[in-house]
Formats: C-alpha cells, structure tokens, sequence
C-alpha cells in the first residue's frame, strides 16, 4: 500500500524527513542537474549548508539560486572539471573540513569492448573513478580529524550486472563497489562512515542519451529509446528524488550504523533480471 497522501508512483521534492542534519556542511558533486541536484534539494530541505560541484557555472548559479529561495541555506558553489589531477585536493583546500561527502559526478560511455577505445577508457574513469577515489582521500583525512563524517559514493547497477554492452561502466563501477566497502570497513574506528548507492535506469538526462546510444548500436531510430528501457518495475524508471531521499537518509545520523555497503535502488531490477 501507497504512504497516506502519496499514490504509488507519485514522489515529493525537497520535503523535511526531520533526520537531524540542521545546521550541518555537504559537498555534493554533479550537483547541478539530475541525481545530484535530488540530493542537493534534500538536504538542504533537512537544513544542511551546500557547496555544489560541476562543470557549468551557469547551472550551479541557477541551482544555488533556487536552492535559497526555496530553502534557509546557505549555498556555494565550484564550477571545476575534477577529471583533471589536482582539482580534487584544490577542492578539498577551498571548502575545508564537511560533515558529509557526496560522489555523484561523471558519466561512463556506454559499448561492448571493441567500441571503447583507450582514450574513453581513461577519459570517462578520470572522472567517474579517480575523481571519486582522490576526493575521498582528500577529505577523509579531515573527517578522520575532526572524528566524523559521512562519505555516500553514488555508483550504479552496472557494477552489479556486468552488462558486456557497458563494460567501461560495468569495470568502473565494480572497482567504486569495492573501493567503498573497503574504505567502509576501516573508517568507523575514525567516525567516519562510507556507503554506497547504486541507482538503477533513473529519469534523467543521461538515461535517455543512453538508451538513443543503444537504439543506434542495434539499428533501431535512436526516437525509439523508450523501447530500449524495456519493462520496468512499477512500469517507470526511478525518479531522481527517490534516489536522492535514500541518499539523504543514509548520511544523516539516523543510519549511524551502517557503512561499508551498498544499497541499490532500482525496484528490484537486478534481482529479476
């Protein structure tokens, strides 16, 4: 049955949950649109401070603008490629000492292994793999200073299902599964926790350039995308904010005992498959 006042199906934006996160600091990256953008709306709706990361100046400014209109925080933000060396210990200088990390930055090609050549390879993991890797080193060392904080990697499926057609993704994925379990397991003796989320097919921008990309690959009009999602649960992709309200839920000290796991969100998808 539905929550009271919420059809199956139906999701709210940027509502409290009353996790006792007032007053406290988070830096989010892909923040400016999408997943990230979810995140950035529920924890500033929690009463949580903002430094938003992306690469576009002019989608932060509109998202900070609309964060504090909305909502009484304070917000700034980083336009900053962080595929490139050095940008995540700049960040991590400029910003300071967090109460909560969020990976969500980067995107990986999708194709088989004869159609990605080296250079997506490095390209696409210099963005979604190291850049997650140096911005926890980064700022783990000042979480385990100050004895707390929360690190939520925002990873996805692939790294579950091991998809030949996205195998960069799939690769890369698996790697941050296991990098985050890993830094989970060690990091409570510092106070500090370490989850990961692994959304499934989400309504997004990217989702619907993927699918036109798998259209195209199996000679299909990349207009029929739909198609290429195939059946779903709940007969929808998952909506950036349920995504986001996991998230949101997993760094606040309500889920003060979990780290060094992964929670999926995808309706069960993986499991069915």
């Amino acid at each position: 049955m539905a929550p009271e006042g919420r059809r199956a199906g139906q999701v709210s934006k940027g509502q409290s949950m009353e996790l006792n996160l007032q007053g406290k600091v988070a830096l989010i990256t892909g923040a400016s649109r999408g997943i990230g953008r979810a995140i950035a709306d529920g924890l500033a709706a929690e009463g949580v401070h903002l430094h938003l990361v992306a690469r576009s100046r002019i989608d932060l400014e509109r998202a900070r603008s609309e964060l504090m209109e909305r909502h009484s925080v304070h917000v700034e933000v980083h336009a900053m490629d962080l595929s490139q060396r050095g940008r995540a210990e700049a960040l991590a200088t400029r910003v300071g000492t967090v109460d909560i990390l969020i990976n969500n930055a980067g995107a990986i090609p999708t194709g088989p292994l004869n159609a990605v050549d080296e250079d997506i390879w490095r390209q696409s993991w210099d963005l979604k793999v190291f850049a997650y890797i140096n911005l926890c080193r980064a700022m783990y060392g000042r979480m385990r200073e100050v004895g707390s904080g929360a690190i939520l990697n925002v990873i996805g499926t692939g790294g579950e299902r091991h998809d030949p057609g996205y195998i960069a993704g799939v690769t890369g994925n698996a790697g941050l599964m296991a990098f985050t379990r890993a830094m989970g397991a060690a990091g409570p003796r510092h106070g500090v926790r370490v989850v990961g989320v692994n959304p499934g097919l989400t309504r997004t921008d990217r989702m619907e350039k993927q699918a036109r990309i798998r259209a195209r690959m199996a000679g299909r009009d990349p207009e029929q995308w739909p198609r290429m999602l195939g059946r779903l649960p709940f007969d929808r992709p998952a909506e950036p904010v349920e995504v986001a309200d996991v998230v949101v839920f997993l760094a606040s000290p309500r889920a003060s005992y979990v780290s060094g796991t992964i929670v999926t969100v995808d309706g069960g998808h993986s499991v069915t498959r």
